[in-house]
């Protein structure tokens, strides 16, 4: 299974966010977990379509990775293992705005 992580980050503090992520967290996420892919937004505008379009009012998600997981309990193990760990908090700590996460949505997927 994988989870699908989609943030919303304050548009103000992304430039501080993509070169924290860049030079900290994403090689370090990588290190630790099953990273199937970390995509940062690139100023492009989103193309939206569909028969019922919704306004969004806080746009479209401006970051979003994936982590592979065996299960629901290997990310329960695998969290807790990596996100309590002394690597990630030291990282963490040099977090440009840890409340600038104005929207985090996390969902689950197979593979078919």
């Amino acid at each position: 299974m994988v989870e699908i992580r989609s943030y919303h980050y304050d548009p103000a503090k992304f430039e501080a966010y993509k070169t924290w992520a860049i030079e900290e967290a994403v090689p370090f996420l990588k290190a630790n977990l099953n990273i199937v892919g970390f995509w940062l937004d690139n100023g492009s505008p989103p193309e939206i379509g569909g028969s019922n379009p919704a306004d969004m009012p806080l746009g479209s998600a401006n970051i979003t990775w994936i982590i592979g997981w065996d299960s629901m309990e290997d990310r329960a193990e695998g969290h807790q293992r990596v996100f309590q760990g002394e690597g990630w908090q030291d990282i963490w700590s040099r977090h440009p705005d840890a409340n600038g996460y104005l929207q985090m949505e996390a969902r689950f997927a197979e593979a078919v």
